[in-house]
């Protein structure tokens, strides 16, 4: 029967078998990485050419010739490390005295030392971070990607050839050893770039030297990973955060611009595929570098992103949020970004996505929660064109934001953001039209009649203005929705007029205050103050009562009824339709005279109001 050593006995020929096996295995394995350009496996070629110069004992240049030696069956052999000299101080580590020593040789304490040294020394002679060493770091940056473009023109087809032969051969390890080493140079001095982060005063000599082009045209290389880490050092050059003066930064973002950063960054976000995590951190990176303003006014990517925040996902992930959240910032930015999306079935995407929130609600401080609120900024924004508020109805929005008011909980008040900008402007008629005809005056006047939150019930306010003012005279709808304010004895007229006495007495504060300090202000300072009384105003509340008294004028003027019992109110506290007056006569005030369109349309009413409360 066989020994035990004799189990773990290998010939030369059984050894050699195992290793080509081995071989084989690890090129099949590795074969992907490779064809996908990654550089990485070159560890793994090194690895694989010194194994098999060294055999099972650790011995090099030997014959390969596993062996175990038979161990002496001597009981005295000592184990474990060795005792301290004799008269040695013990070392004071372990208070109970278990165990003896530091636990390192002198020889490796004498290496730790020299790293100390090193280390003390590198810190004293720290690197001065000036014009003259961006200079040097350009130059340096210029000549590995010049090397890497020449063997990779040389041999760029080397590891795919090496990967596909049956025997290693040494010039394929020399010319791919040469060939992934520039790669892994070039990725090192990309990442070494992030220090000019923390120096934006060297924006403008890195982008004169040429280095921003040079740096953006990576965004193309055929290494992905190359490609998405110059992406990283460019959203970090341009993150909100730095430091930089409006000069500096226009330096650096024209000259990214001017080297057609945007079309290279869509480039990416088609290729990259987000099941891998490196590509998925790459789309994240491309998604930050939207964070500049100067940025944002590009409308290339919004087919991209309205692909995006519809990928249907288990759980909401921060790229899906991110795309939403930039999507809006674009909306938000210029005219021609909103009519590109809606150009793009935009309304009725971002319906379709709201709809599943109109009874419950995504979990709170999660992804899913800031993912809906984008969704929420984005359709607001789109309406504010419009052509949205025709797709809007088109798409049933009012029928959404309707049962969003009757069932819904985190979407109500935002139901009602999404009405109120539907139905403002001078085209927003059809949509106070189709309100009225899907019974929305019910939900709207049950809302009204109890205590809602600020902004809700400055909605709500803009909402029931907006109707007064486009709803046909004369036409059912005008008619049922002044029926709403008289009926059960004018209760909404009521609740109107107290609301009213609410903003009244809040501006009426922050007036007295300001009266106050424009006393000890000349005329000059109280220019320079003017943006920042008005701001105090409007925080008191000063635009909604402007809101309560438009609606207010417009119901004296329809009805009489509603003329004498809003007097009736107004005279509980010893006051008539002159305080309602004054503030339609402060807004005209207050508007430009030169005003076209619509806001000439809202004077020429304001006007013909103030005229009906004389």
């Amino acid at each position: 029967m066989a020994s035990i050593d004799d189990l773990f006995k290998l010939s030369e020929t059984q050894y050699t078998n195992q290793q080509a096996k081995i071989r084989d295995i690890q090129r099949s394995k590795y074969a992907d990485k490779v064809n996908h350009g990654s550089y990485l496996w070159l560890m793994w070629i090194d690895a694989v050419y010194k194994a098999t110069k060294i055999n099972t004992n650790g011995d090099v240049k030997t014959n390969g010739n596993a062996t175990v030696e038979e161990a002496d069956d001597d009981e005295d052999v000592e184990a474990g490390p060795s005792l301290p000299p004799d008269g040695a101080e013990e070392s004071n580590d372990d208070e109970e005295g278990r165990f003896f020593g530091g636990g390192i040789t002198n020889n490796t304490a004498d290496v730790m030392d020299f790293i100390d040294e090193r280390d003390k020394g590198d810190d004293a002679k720290a690197e001065k971070i000036d014009a003259a060493w961006v200079r040097k770091l350009a130059l340096n940056f210029e000549r590995k990607i010049t090397k890497n473009s020449e063997l990779r023109a040389k041999f760029g087809d080397e590891p795919r050839k090496y990967v596909s032969e049956a025997t290693f051969r040494l010039c394929d390890l020399t010319n791919c050893y040469r060939f992934m080493g520039s790669e892994a140079d070039l990725d090192a001095d990309v990442k070494a770039l992030s220090i000019l982060s923390e120096h934006p005063g060297l924006y403008g000599e890195f982008a004169r030297l040429g280095c921003v082009a040079s740096l953006v045209s990576l965004l193309s290389h055929e290494n992905t990973d190359i490609a998405i880490d110059a992406i990283e050092i460019i959203s970090e050059l341009t993150d909100e955060n730095v430091e930089a003066e409006q000069e500096q930064w226009d330096s650096l973002v024209d000259a990214m611009l001017d080297a057609d950063l945007l079309s290279l960054l869509y480039d990416n976000l088609a290729r990259l595929d987000e099941e891998n995590e490196s590509d998925r951190a790459g789309v994240y990176h491309v998604l930050s570098i939207h964070a500049p303003p100067i940025v944002c006014t590009n409308t290339s990517f919004i087919p991209w992103f309205l692909q995006r925040i519809q990928k249907k996902e288990t759980t909401i992930s921060q790229n899906k949020q991110y795309s939403a959240e930039i999507l809006a910032i674009l909306l938000q930015s210029s005219s021609a970004s909103r009519l590109r999306c809606i150009n793009l079935n935009g309304v009725d995407i971002f319906l379709q996505l709201l709809s599943p929130y109109r009874k419950r609600d995504p979990t709170k401080g999660t992804e899913e929660e800031e993912y809906v609120e984008n969704l929420f900024d984005t359709s607001v924004c789109c309406l504010d064109e419009n052509d949205g508020k025709t797709k809007f109805l088109e798409a049933e929005g009012i029928e959404l934001c309707l049962i969003m008011l009757k069932e819904g909980k985190m979407s109500k008040p935002r139901a009602l953001r999404l009405l109120d900008h539907a139905l403002g402007g001078q085209d927003g008629v059809a949509c106070c039209t189709k309100l009225v005809e899907t019974a929305g005056l019910k939900p709207l006047f049950s809302m009204s009649m109890k205590s809602q939150d600020k902004q809700s019930t400055e909605h709500l306010l803009g909402i029931l203005c907006s109707m007064l003012r486009s709803l046909p005279a004369d036409s059912a709808e005008r008619i049922r929705l002044l029926a709403k304010f008289v009926e059960k004895d004018y209760e909404k007229i009521v609740r109107t007029v107290k609301l009213r006495r609410e903003y009244a007495a809040k501006v009426a504060a922050v007036d007295k205050e300001i009266q106050a300090e424009q006393v000890k202000l000349s005329a000059a300072e109280q220019e320079n103050r003017v943006d920042e009384w008005l701001s105090r105003r409007l925080d008191a509340g000063l635009y909604s009562l402007q809101t309560v008294d438009v609606i207010l004028a417009w119901l004296v003027a329809e009805d009489e009824g509603a003329r004498e019992k809003v007097r009736e109110l107004l005279g509980e506290r010893d006051e008539g339709l002159e305080v309602v007056r004054a503030t339609l006569e402060d807004q005209l005030k207050s508007m430009d005279t030169t005003a076209e369109g619509s806001d000439a349309d809202f004077q020429d009413m304001l006007a013909t109001l103030v005229e009906h409360l004389r």
